[in-house]
């Protein structure tokens, strides 16, 4: 049940392709955003329903209801002003709504990689006259068109009924297209998404509205709000599949195993996904809701079930200072194994299923644990994990045990623990022969991972200076869900100011906190952070690259 370490493991990979999608998507929102935030006569206060504006048919959707305040509230935090010379001004943002539709993935082979674009559609409600809309089309929005297309780029405009159509097209025969009809702006790299989106003004087509999911999420409360849909996740599944195959191995039987059981996996569990995002006196909140099947959601809720407050003192071994950690709190780790092991196996078809379960208990062989089910049944409830690096490579495991012996023949190997063991206090260590792992048993506890956080850790309880000293330690060690997770982020902010702002001339680095909580209902699984930027943060330091 090691699954931060494993998330850890494929994080980079993941992102990587993932990110590319946002970052495309992020870039041209961006370029939109700077059009419309010139448009400041004559706004009207009345809010416009964007979701009546998008088709039905939409995979994905975010929306924005008001970016001024959007924006002032993701930068009007501490993190920001470390950064930051002066707080932006977002006036010319007030009452500016912006929704994005991806209608579908468009795969390009680039440099021998696969690249993978969304085709979407950005509708901006600016409430201004139409002649200015169209005049910044026409000369704004199309100087933005030619930075990034180049200088040849070439622009058709179509007078249309009650509106202006755009074509751009750059000569490697790219195109974005837009449409103006009054104070709207439809914008974005699929014309025939556009044209769906005029279809639904003449009553030829129904829109997003008749979802009543996005009904009850929205409240003029969210700073945004996103969903996918059921197909949504079918093509983002099969996305994930091809990227975390390429990026994990290169062996061709391992790359097509994943590239097989990840799409198969989320798209037999996983409906829709729902975001909400909103401000906090602790930060911006991201709650994400994924729906599962009723199967499996019922599954999940029984067996990830958390157990009693847990009091087995592993926070003494945290220390103060730490890339992430995450506390696992389970009635049974054995079970909530099992359980997810063969619903992954059902859910992947019978062959990759039978594969899987075979081979199970070496998806905990990186995390030095040779036999998965002996060592989660000789455990306590709590796990606690903790990253003392970006990349995951340097961690470490902390349990209670119940039986040493038995525990031991668990682990990897690669440590023997047939030779005597080095003592430190009361600690008694082995190391594997090349002295890069370590497994260190000191009380009732066992401390599992490379051989410099093993030893930090010990040395932590031994000096008291743990982790309660952190301020983030009452919700850690409060938190009644599944899973917590605390960790720093010292890369975000200056890349996030560096899109809105400009940056203090200051050689240091600061880090921002963040909190998750996952858990597990009767729909699926509940998935809170709370953090100084959130995903808006995330999504606009993809235009920082």
């Amino acid at each position: 049940m090691l699954i931060q370490t494993t998330e850890s493991k494929i994080r980079v990979s993941r992102k990587r392709a993932m990110f590319r999608q946002i970052r495309y998507v992020a870039v041209w929102l961006f370029l939109t955003l700077i059009v419309v935030g010139g448009l400041t006569a004559c706004r009207s206060p009345q809010k416009t329903e964007l979701r009546k504006l998008v088709p039905n048919g939409a995979i994905i959707y975010l929306e924005i209801d008001n970016v001024a305040r959007t924006l002032e509230l993701l930068t009007a935090g501490q993190a920001f002003r470390q950064f930051a010379e002066s707080a932006p001004d977002y006036t010319i943002f007030e009452n500016v709504q912006i929704a994005v539709a991806v209608n579908g993935f468009e795969t390009i082979e680039e440099d021998a990689a696969l690249n993978f674009k969304p085709r979407f559609v950005a509708v901006a409600e600016t409430h201004a006259w139409s002649w200015q809309t169209v005049s910044f089309a026409e000369n704004q929005l199309a100087g933005l068109v030619v930075k990034n297309f180049g200088d040849d780029a070439k622009l058709e405009k179509t007078e249309r009924e009650n509106g202006t159509f755009f074509t751009w097209t750059a000569s490697d025969k790219r195109r974005v297209y837009a449409f103006v009809r009054g104070s709207l702006i439809y914008f974005g790299t699929d014309a025939t998404a556009i044209e769906k989106c005029l279809a639904i003004q003449k009553g030829e087509a129904e829109s997003l509205a008749i979802n009543e999911l996005l009904t009850r999420v929205y409240t003029e409360n969210n700073l945004a709000f996103g969903y996918v849909s059921t197909e949504g996740v079918k093509q983002i599944a099969a996305l994930a599949g091809v990227s975390v195959a390429v990026e994990t191995t290169e062996e061709a039987g391992g790359r097509s195993f994943i590239a097989g059981i990840v799409p198969q996996l989320l798209q037999n569990t996983t409906r829709e996904m729902v975001w909400t995002a909103n401000k906090t006196e602790r930060g911006i909140k991201d709650v994400f809701s994924i729906s599962l099947t009723p199967e499996t959601a019922s599954v999940v809720k029984e067996t990830l079930a958390t157990a009693a407050q847990p009091t087995g003192g592993l926070i003494d071994f945290l220390p103060a200072e730490f890339s992430s950690a995450t506390r696992y709190n389970l009635q049974n780790p054995l079970i909530a194994w099992r359980s997810l092991l063969f619903a992954a196996a059902k859910n992947s078809g019978a062959a990759r299923g039978n594969l899987l379960i075979r081979f199970s208990n070496s998806l905990l062989e990186p995390y030095g644990i040779s036999g998965a089910e002996t060592f989660l049944s000789q455990i306590d409830s709590e796990i606690l994990t903790a990253q003392f690096d970006a990349a995951g490579e340097r961690s470490a495991a902390i349990v209670t045990v119940k039986d040493v012996e038995k525990l031991k023949s668990s682990i990897s190997k690669e440590i023997n623990f047939e030779f005597a063991p080095r003592l430190q206090g009361n600690a008694k260590i082995w190391f594997s022969e090349d002295e890069r792992s370590a497994a260190a048993f000191v009380e009732n506890k066992l401390i599992l991972g490379d051989s410099e956080s093993v030893l930090k850790c010990l040395q932590t309880k031994q000096s008291g200076r743990n982790f309660t000293r952190n301020q983030f330690f009452n919700l850690f060690s409060e938190s009644e869900s599944a899973a917590a997770t605390v960790g720093i982020d010292y890369d975000s902010a200056e890349k996030i100011v560096g899109v809105l702002a400009t940056n203090k001339n200051e050689n240091k680095k600061l880090g921002t906190f963040y909190f998750t909580e996952t858990r597990f209902d009767e729909k699926g699984i509940e998935r809170v952070t709370v953090s100084d930027f959130g995903l808006l943060g995330t999504i606009l330091k993809q235009i920082e690259k």
